[in-house]
């Protein structure tokens, strides 16, 4: 295939997935190789919006399990997603892609507040748009994120990029040697198994939006390009049945 099959599409990264190794902070060879990939797809012509975790440096939810307030802890992972976002825009911009962080809390010192109408301009100008701070929101995570801006900016399809594995399973495969990999879902298998691929409010609303989601491995070179072409990779989780 020589034309993506694509042409407008999300990005989500987990935090986790900046650390490498670590697991925590951010490990500079992997995010040069995730910009690496980025800068790979958007030469295609593909626009391209990512959505970064902030998992590698706070998670609202462990913050809230130690006693401290829910808002509060998750107004924290909010501003771990900036700098991950920072990061992420850096590398990307000393590879020559010109690019924009857009945040849902007002900063505008380090960065653009989030504005639907700028951030498809941008894309329509070959940008990569960054959207950090999650929703702006407690008690939303950055799956419910690349869901809502996904149906928001039109994107055709939504790229779950996993550091730890290559698609869904029946079962996790790093403790279940025979979990079975899945090929295709429906957004309801996914609700009804309690497959865990997203929480329960980022897959309802793709699937209300019918947003394809493709869930893959960034860890082997050209993976997100591979799925952007089309080709079979990862799990695809459908919009409708």
């Amino acid at each position: 295939m020589s034309n993506p099959k694509y042409k407008r599409v999300v990005l989500k990264l987990s935090g986790e997935a900046l650390a490498g190794n670590e697991g925590f902070g951010i490990n500079p060879t992997v995010i040069k190789s995730i910009a690496e990939q980025v800068k790979e797809v958007a030469e295609l012509g593909v626009e391209i919006a990512v959505v970064v975790g902030g998992g590698n440096i706070w998670r609202g939810k462990v913050g809230s399990e130690m006693g401290m307030d829910r808002a509060t802890a998750d107004y924290m992972g909010m501003l771990a997603t900036v700098m991950n976002s920072l990061a992420l825009q850096d590398s990307l911009e000393q590879l020559g892609i010109e690019t924009r962080v857009q945040t849902s809390i007002d900063m505008r010192q380090v960065a653009e507040p989030y504005i639907r109408r700028r951030a498809i301009r941008h894309l329509e100008k070959n940008r990569v748009v960054i959207f950090a701070a999650g929703t702006g929101n407690p008690y939303f995570s950055t799956d419910t994120t690349a869901a809502l801006r996904a149906a928001e900016i039109e994107a055709e399809v939504i790229l779950m990029a996993k550091n730890n594995v290559d698609g869904v399973y029946n079962d996790d495969p790093k403790i279940n040697k025979d979990a079975v990999k899945y090929d295709q879902l429906s957004y309801l298998d996914v609700l009804k198994e309690g497959l865990g691929v997203m929480d329960s409010t980022a897959s309802s609303l793709c699937m209300d939006n019918d947003i394809p989601l493709i869930v893959f491995s960034f860890t082997e070179k050209g993976n997100v390009k591979r799925a952007v072409m089309g080709e079979q990779i990862g799990t695809l989780v459908r919009g409708k049945e």
